[in-house]
């Protein structure tokens, strides 16, 4: 028997290498290298047409990995995208030569999806230009490799601000119209992908179109949400909004349970404009909101906080205290809790972002938190997209998961106000079939620090949180990657299949983000 003819999940030899460890549930590793079949004809026709290609070691190594830091892979070449035109020169070079094409904006994939296994690695960065802004109309035309902390930058200029982005701003606009990109504020408008009015995208076989919900608009469905197997995302037309700053409040709860279900009937009668759930393990849940006008701040402290049943800052204090005091064995975790807490609030109340309560520039404030206090050398962040009445038993289901393997982690759990209108944007994408009005997500992210985990132990960990989402029908952030294993057990075969046709259909040679998704 190969090692390829044995089910993803079932034991046996080691899918990395014969002497790994033996027993552990595989789902997906990383695929093997592209074998460089026609490289030099590619390169040579590629560079006929001045497209530029880096070869050199040191160039290749800068790619070599993602902000997972669990995957790695060699390109055989290195392209920076420059305009529209080199990226279609570039795809219909591929398709005729049958050279993959691995497209990378800000790298922050976990589980290798940005990463190249051979071929071409096509780097977005070089697209990263304003190109208008309608002040009047309310949209911004972009191109698509541009940071989220770049664009927040020029339409601040004009008075001006995003709707909904990741928190982490170094990730590129196209690259999150592919996933969805959540945000503080996605309960109230939704996810990052709902921003996008209109597209150019290149096709896999190098055709530049224009797309939206009325134009093109079965290219669009795909394009958005569509993990970057049909097109290459090279400008793009958002909804902006007229920029305010915003002042935040913090709840602190002792029960995941009862935070949750605060949080989701703070979301379904719309009493707040940013909220959120980040934890310190699951012994300090904290519910922020936040409020873009005095009004709005009133009303909710007038209808809503009364029937909050989470304490502030002071009142959680006395709690703790005296939670940790009946137990003495348990003062490590105290401590931990403590130091957590001095080190991180700090960064969401820096007195140059701020003016007394009121937060000038939340782009720069989560965006700085999420690389200090939860990048480093690894990143493992998995995932559970559910319905509403699903989402607190999936979140308890996974938090014991962390517990079992990590001395220290946190939960980050956020609302999508889906549109109707939109829901061909959601087959197969993050978003639960079953979610009706608002589907629910959250990260299970360990705090891993200096310490190195073995990727069968990251794999182990990420496997059970999987499990979890098929076992409740639940759908995912990122299932692609070393994750890919999971994307039939999730969706079934005959959305799979009929996602593929279309796929093959698009891209005859499928060499657009090959093994990310089929």
């Amino acid at each position: 028997m190969h090692v390829t003819d044995i089910e993803p999940g079932t034991l046996g030899p080691c899918h990395v290498a014969p002497d790994a460890l033996q027993g552990i549930k595989r789902q997906q590793t990383n695929p093997a290298r592209w074998d460089g079949a026609n490289w030099e004809e590619f390169a040579a026709a590629i560079r006929a047409r001045g497209i530029e290609m880096r070869e050199a070691a040191a160039a290749l190594a800068a790619f070599a990995t993602d902000a997972g830091g669990t995957a790695y892979g060699l390109a055989h070449g290195v392209v920076i995208a420059r305009s529209t035109e080199q990226v279609a020169l570039l795809l219909q070079a591929a398709q005729r030569y049958r050279v993959p094409v691995t497209v990378s904006g800000g790298g922050l994939t976990t589980e290798g999806e940005s990463v190249a296994f051979g071929g071409v690695l096509l780097d977005m960065t070089g697209m990263s230009r304003v190109l208008h802004i309608d002040a009047e109309a309310l949209t911004v035309r972009t191109e698509a490799g541009i940071f989220w902390h770049s664009l927040a930058e020029e339409l601040r200029r004009r008075d001006l601000d995003y709707l909904s982005a990741p928190l982490n701003l170094t990730s590129s606009v196209g690259g999150t119209l592919g996933v969805g990109g959540i945000d503080v504020n996605s309960a109230r408008l939704g996810c990052s992908a709902d921003q996008a009015l209109s597209l150019q995208v290149v096709t896999p076989t190098g055709e530049i179109v224009e797309c939206s919900d009325t134009h093109n608009a079965a290219l669009f469905q795909r394009v958005i949400l569509g993990y970057g197997q049909f097109g290459v995302i090279t400008e793009a037309t958002l909804r902006v909004r007229r920029y305010t700053p915003l002042r935040m409040h913090y709840f602190y709860y002792s029960s995941l349970r009862t935070a949750i279900e605060d949080l989701q009937l703070l979301d379904h009668n719309d009493a707040s404009d940013y909220s959120g759930i980040l934890t310190i393990m699951d012994c300090a849940v904290n519910v922020l909101l936040a409020f873009d006008s005095p009004e709005r701040e009133a009303a909710f402290m007038a209808d809503w906080r009364p029937r909050l049943r989470g304490y502030g800052e002071f009142g959680f204090g006395l709690c703790t205290l005296v939670h940790y005091a009946l137990r003495p064995w348990k003062l490590g975790e105290a401590w931990y809790l403590l130091q957590r807490k001095r080190e991180l609030f700090p960064e969401l109340q820096r007195p140059e972002y701020m003016r007394g309560a009121t937060m000038l520039e939340r782009s720069v404030v989560f965006s700085r938190a999420v690389w200090k206090f939860w990048g480093n050398r690894q990143m493992v962040i998995p995932d559970l997209a559910t319905s509403a009445p699903k989402f607190v038993e999936a979140v308890e289901r996974g938090n014991a998961v962390c517990r079992k393997y990590f001395p220290h982690y946190t939960l980050y759990l956020v609302g999508i106000r889906l549109r109707p209108e939109h829901r061909a944007h959601y087959e197969m994408s993050c978003i639960p079939p079953d979610a009706e009005g608002w589907a629910y997500g959250c990260e299970f992210e360990p705090m891993l620090g200096d310490t190195m985990y073995s990727r069968d132990y990251l794999q182990s960990f990420k496997n059970e949180i999987y499990d979890i989402g098929v076992d409740m029908g639940a759908s995912y952030y990122r299932f692609g990657g070393m994750m890919k294993g999971y994307i039939r057990r999730v969706f079934g075969d005959a959305l799979v299949d009929r996602h593929l046709a279309l796929k093959r259909q698009a891209d005859p040679a499928m060499i657009l983000n090959r093994h990310v998704i089929f």
